[in-house]
């Protein structure tokens, strides 16, 4: 009876992320381990199941993801005498592992997350890929080592408890995630990319086994390295071409998506399908550059214009699978573009990574400028600049100048990893002390930025801005984009692939001097270069605008009702989380019209939707 429950506690894990793989359902169980997960079948239909093992079944091993140079990988082990009994990507690691031990993830080019048992010397391995792609979460619980690739599989677990991670809290309320390796849970970790945990007589060990080298090696012109550039991308988008099911491309109409649907037209064996959506707010909609890149690559294409009225029914919904707070306003419209694509394909590629790796983010720029502000006497700055900036007109239009002003002042006098951060994010650690009340304050630690401060010590860039790269890579691109677009997609069982973030694309990136990338003001320097006669000028050069929402304007109209329930001085009192004067305060101001705290509010109202449905109904 004993293997029965234990059996049916896998299977309940199983059925909450059935939406990542709603094809098939793999257990296994001994007297040590049980190992569950969810297929969405992708390679190899028929013998692709898992898990998967070596030839005498002594080592098993469940994935998630995609082994995109598992066909290289194969014909180089069965030179060295294995074999092989499907046609599957996952089957590599079980003999990788003979050969190479715990260094098997060094010749691995994917995005993956996976267990290995080795039923010799009971010993568990969990890798995640280099950049992140794909989620990991663990915990031990009662002396028993609990992970998955969600939070809510862990919560279906009977020995797993409930409760908010103070911490975390604060670090969310910072950044607009939770950075790994916390999560939002007390408990609950999550394991870093570019890591591999074991797990071994009751311990566990996890160590970092990749890192980007930031020297500059790559000497060479700018026109021979963009030239190099361009095969390495070639090549890392036809990988990511390999697929059983339909497969499209998600087409912003910027020069990261358009790039990647440039390769994939080269590289096809059928027109490439390309997808897109719009607003009808005009300062948000970007539709008519996605259509006139699909025109000139002679794609199919499609696309979907969307209403305030259809994201905004949408938000109460995230709630309910969006197990942990995530606060990026271009997680609804990701989410509406996976579920308009799934409708037609099962496998879409993207531009994620072009941005961290080749300096496309203007607050690259921002921190050159900032240490010339810096240089600007305080009696000048404190007098005279910034008070004009803090009474600019407020405008909703996207990324407009006051916000961006206001943003940059707020962050100009701080040191640089809380600067950049600052920047991003919703609450200063200044606000929060007017936020949290007393015994949050008190419970929590609020040395918010000793993460990525300790993480620059692993960096060995010399400019500050490769270092700021650096973090966004492990902190923003990690944390914060990739999280959105694998729990948007999955929601929907759409997988997505990033050929930026092929390792090789990355390094290279890295090690080109910083001139390449970030030329004055204008970042993708090389990339630009390198795509001149592949996409029309006008989309290499047209400025980096984001995938947003109008949150500010919905946040006046139909957000407003939802954001007065949610955030309610009688829910927040017995919450004990928030102060109500200063929740209250943010609302009647963003409402007048005096100040614009839509990205304060939308954090707030975001980690309610997660309260509610995650810690309140367990």
């Amino acid at each position: 009876s004993d293997v029965n429950h234990t059996e049916a506690v896998l299977h309940s894990m199983c059925e909450r992320i059935v939406h990542r793989g709603p094809n098939s359902e793999g257990l296994w169980l001994d007297d040590t381990v049980a190992l569950g997960m969810r297929r969405l079948s992708i390679i190899d239909l028929h013998t692709g199941d898992q898990p998967v093992f070596n030839c005498d079944k002594s080592v098993i091993v469940m994935m998630n993801g995609e082994l995109y140079n598992y066909r290289e990988v194969r014909a180089d082990l069965e030179k060295k005498g294995h074999k092989f009994v499907t046609q599957s990507d996952t089957e590599i690691l079980p003999h990788l592992y003979e050969e190479y031990g715990e260094n098997l993830v060094d010749h691995l080019n994917g995005m993956y997350a996976f267990s290995l048992w080795d039923t010799r010397n009971k010993k568990m391995i969990i890798a995640r890929d280099r950049f992140g792609e794909k989620p990991l979460y663990y915990g031990v619980f009662d002396g028993k080592l609990i992970y998955a690739s969600e939070p809510k599989a862990m919560l279906a677990h009977p020995s797993v408890t409930v409760e908010l991670d103070t911490d975390a809290l604060r670090h969310y309320l910072s950044y607009d995630y939770v950075p790994a390796p916390m999560s939002i849970y007390k408990g609950i970790s999550k394991l870093p990319a570019a890591h591999l945990m074991v797990f071994e007589n009751g311990e566990v060990r996890t160590r970092r086994y990749w890192n980007m080298n930031w020297s500059p090696t790559q000497t060479g012109s700018i026109d021979d390295k963009a030239t190099e550039l361009r095969d390495l991308l070639s090549d890392a988008v036809r990988m990511r071409l390999v697929s059983d099911v339909p497969l499209g491309i998600l087409l912003s109409g910027g020069i990261d998506s358009s790039t990647v649907a440039a390769f994939a037209t080269q590289h096809a064996t059928e027109r490439v399908k390309t997808f897109s959506i719009g607003f009808e707010e005009d300062s948000f909609d970007e539709s008519k550059y996605a259509r006139q890149v699909a025109k000139h690559l002679d794609t199919e294409h499609y696309e979907e214009k969307l209403s305030a009225t259809t994201a905004g029914d949408l938000i109460s919904e995230i709630g309910t699978w969006l197990d942990e707070p995530l606060s990026d306003g271009s997680l609804i419209p990701t989410f509406l573009l996976a579920q308009f694509v799934r409708k037609h394909v099962t496998v879409a590629l993207g531009g994620d990574g072009g941005d961290e790796l080749f300096a496309g983010y203007p607050m690259y720029y921002a921190h050159t400028v900032a240490a010339k502000y810096a240089r600007v006497p305080s009696l000048i700055r404190k007098g005279l600049i910034e008070p004009v900036v803090k009474r600019l007109p407020v405008s909703t239009k996207n990324m407009s100048f006051d916000y961006k002003a206001k943003r940059f002042v707020r962050g100009a006098n701080l040191d640089n990893v809380e600067r950049h951060h600052s920047w991003f994010g919703s609450f200063s650690r200044e606000e929060q002390d007017q936020l949290l009340t007393p015994e949050i304050l008190a419970a929590s630690d609020g040395d918010i930025y000793r993460g990525p401060r300790d993480l620059l010590g692993l960096c060995d860039a010399k400019t500050e801005i490769e270092q700021m790269q650096f973090l966004d890579i492990n902190y923003y691109m990690a944390e914060d984009i990739l999280t959105k677009v694998d729990r948007a997609a999955m929601a929907v069982s759409l997988e997505t692939r990033a050929p930026f973030l092929d390792p090789r694309v990355g390094q290279f990136a890295a090690s080109l001097p910083l001139a390449y990338k970030l030329s004055g003001k204008s970042g993708k320097h090389i990339l630009k270069k390198a795509m001149a006669d592949l996409l029309p000028a006008n989309i290499l050069h047209r400025p980096k605008k984001g995938f947003g929402i109008p949150i500010a304007e919905w946040l006046k109209g139909r957000l407003n009702p939802l954001m007065h329930d949610l955030l309610a001085p009688a829910r927040l009192k017995d919450q004990g989380l928030f102060n109500v004067e200063y929740v209250q305060q943010l609302i009647t101001e963003h409402e007048r019209g005096t100040a614009s705290h839509h990205k304060q509010l939308w954090t707030l109202l975001v980690f309610q939707l997660w309260y509610d449905n995650f810690l309140q109904k367990q």
